[in-house]
């Protein structure tokens, strides 16, 4: 099958590399059957803002992958309204930009609104690539919920759950839609593409977009497994191996959301990997409302994809479609996402029908495994082999003696 390309990954590197790395992060990617990552600009440190701190990343990266890694640049207050700096940063070599509507949690990657998103997707029009947008807005009613004394008992996920409801999401979405008209046909940001990540709320949320998308706006929308493979009932109390931003919503939630995607509503799957270490995670504390939030996932989304979809009948075209041929379309990668003469030779070799159960003797790459929450599950499909430009860079536990990845820059 075509190499699986995840546009939404963060492996921390450099400033953070306790949390992931890269090499450790593109060793996992290999072993789970992802060829191509294009790496989120934060939570490495310096966030990569900026034509320097880029240079950081790109230099932490070299001859230290195991799979083709792109970089996504951050649209942040500071550099929203230098139209000449976003340039410097696009003709670096960025496939895009990526802001958070809510505060990301990191000090130097402060929250944008629709004015800083307004501004990025004019400049964006120009060089044809999308602006990436964590999709959520504080409300002002909800967010005593966050403090220990409103909220209930910190280790139940409810608690969690109520900090973060639905209608952050729908605020969200409808405040981006009052600018994403812009990039109809005709607009005065023609050119560009929003893409919503990580949707979580599949009522108004997703209708909102639907509607967008029948507008005309060019606008698409990533889910993740984790949103399909668990559901809000099911977290125990204090595993706050559960904690991500938006939150696992309920089992109804997570029906919806699969029939969205199987319907073509939603156009694409991102692992999301948002990684730390075992401390910031707070383990044996189970406080869900000051655990760092992130789900470890980089590894396993193929075989959790194929598991969870089963039920639903999913098919290896639509894996692929999901998986290469859309993200390779929206991070701009024209040799990527499809089996094809003059493509690169990104190729997944796999057993769809095997079964393995995810434990301590299975053997797991990425930096902190602990802290993953499809520890204990049994997956079927097991990765045999990966091929990233017809190198052979894993097959059957083992990776390539030399990291042979490449930095893949937009142009």
């Amino acid at each position: 099958m075509p190499g699986l390309i995840d546009v939404h990954a963060h492996l921390d590197d450099p400033g953070r590399a306790e949390w992931e790395g890269f090499p450790s992060g593109t060793k996992a990617a290999a072993a789970g059957g992802i060829t191509t990552l294009i790496d989120m600009p934060l939570n490495n440190f310096p966030s990569t803002v900026s034509t320097e701190t880029l240079k950081l990343k790109i230099e932490a990266a070299e001859k230290s992958i195991y799979v083709d890694v792109g970089f996504w640049g951050g649209l942040v207050p500071e550099n929203a309204f230098n139209a000449t700096a976003l340039e410097a940063l696009l003709d670096a070599g960025v496939h895009g930009l990526k802001s958070f509507m809510c505060p990301s949690g990191i000090n130097d990657f402060p929250m944008t609104d629709a004015r800083h998103i307004k501004a990025g997707l004019s400049v964006l029009a120009k060089y044809k690539r999308p602006l990436l947008v964590h999709s959520e807005i504080q409300s002002v009613v909800e967010s005593h919920l966050e403090t220990e004394d409103g909220g209930g008992d910190p280790r139940s996920y409810s608690t969690y759950l109520k900090t973060r409801p639905p209608s952050w999401e729908e605020a969200a979405v409808r405040e981006l839609l009052t600018v994403t008209k812009d990039t109809r046909s005709g607009g005065p940001a023609e050119g560009a593409h929003l893409h919503v990540v990580h949707l979580s709320d599949a009522s108004s949320s997703l209708d909102l977009i639907k509607e967008a998308k029948r507008s005309g706006d060019s606008i698409t929308v990533e889910t993740c497994p984790h949103y399909l493979a668990f559901s809000a009932e099911e977290i125990p109390d204090g595993d706050t191996r559960f904690k991500c931003a938006p939150p696992i919503r309920d089992a109804a939630n997570k029906e919806k959301l699969w029939n969205a995607l199987m319907e073509g509503d939603i156009d694409m799957l991102s692992s999301d990997h948002s990684p730390t270490v075992p401390e910031l995670k707070l383990l044996n504390d189970g406080n869900f409302l000051k655990a760092w939030g992130g789900i470890s996932s980089i590894q396993f989304v193929l075989p959790v994809t194929w598991s969870y979809g089963q039920k639903y009948g999913i098919t290896l075209e639509q894996l692929v479609s999901w998986w290469s041929e859309r993200p390779a379309k929206l991070a701009g990668q024209h040799s990527k996402g499809a089996i094809a003469i003059g493509n690169h030779a990104d190729v997944v070799v796999w057993e769809p029908e095997v079964e393995f159960d995810l434990n301590e003797d299975h053997p797991m790459f990425v930096k902190n495994p602990s802290i993953s929450a499809y520890i204990g599950k049994r997956l079927s499909g097991k990765v045999l082999a990966t091929f990233v430009r017809g190198n052979l860079v894993y097959k059957e536990g083992n990776h390539a003696f030399a990291a042979c990845g490449s930095t893949i820059l937009a142009t």
